[in-house]
C-alpha cells in the first residue's frame, strides 16, 4: 500500500467513515489518535469538538504536520459502532 507524502507545515485532513452491515452508522464515541513523527500523541474526541462530523458515520479532522518523518493516526469508534482503523503517513524533509 501506497503511503501518503506530505510536506512539513501542511494541514491535511484525516478521515473515517463507520459502517455497520456497509451502512454508514454512528460511534456512540469517536476518538482520534495522533502520533507525530517525533512521538508525540495527542488525542482528539468528537464530543470535545475536538473532530468534525460530515455526515452520519463520516469524521474528519484537520491536522498541522510540523515534523518530518512517518506520522500515525488512529480513528476508534465505540458503543453503537465499534470500531477502529490505523494508517500512516509521510512527511517531507525541508531544505529551507
Amino acid at each position: 500500500m501506497a503511503v501518503n507524502t506530505y510536506d512539513k507545515g501542511d494541514t491535511i485532513r484525516l478521515k473515517a467513515e463507520f459502517k455497520v452491515s456497509s451502512v454508514l452508522s454512528d460511534p456512540t464515541t469517536v476518538t482520534l489518535k495522533v502520533k507525530s513523527a517525533v512521538g508525540v500523541t495527542s488525542t482528539y474526541t468528537y464530543g470535545a469538538g475536538e473532530i468534525t462530523k460530515d455526515a452520519v458515520g463520516v469524521y474528519h479532522k484537520d491536522v498541522s504536520v510540523d515534523d518530518d518523518g512517518v506520522w500515525y493516526y488512529r480513528f476508534i469508534g465505540t458503543g453503537a459502532v465499534a470500531a477502529a482503523g490505523e494508517y500512516q503517513f509521510e512527511v517531507r524533509r525541508s531544505e529551507f
